[in-house]
């Protein structure tokens, strides 16, 4: 028996549609919050530093200093002088 081959022939290319442009969104409005009351701290830690007279030179030295010891720095003057509500 002799095997026939099969005889493929080319598809055209289905013609391209045009397409309409796309219309512009209307731009989101913004939603009317309400007033905002007053929340505590996070964490509910409130520091007041109202009335203080040092100055940075005075908390932090004269010498520059990495941020992680500032921190260390701030957390110990507001301790040492009871500027926290804790």
């Amino acid at each position: 028996m002799a095997i026939k081959k099969k005889i493929t022939t080319k598809k055209k290319a289905a013609p391209k549609r045009k397409v309409a442009p796309k219309k512009k969104a209307a731009p989101k409005r913004k939603v009317a919050t309400k007033s905002k009351t007053k929340k505590p701290a996070f964490g509910g830690y409130a520091i007041n530093f109202a009335g203080r007279e040092e100055t940075v030179e005075q908390v932090f030295g004269k010498k520059p200093i990495a941020p992680s010891e500032m921190t260390k720095r701030i957390w110990a003057f507001v301790k040492s002088n009871s500027l926290s509500n804790r």
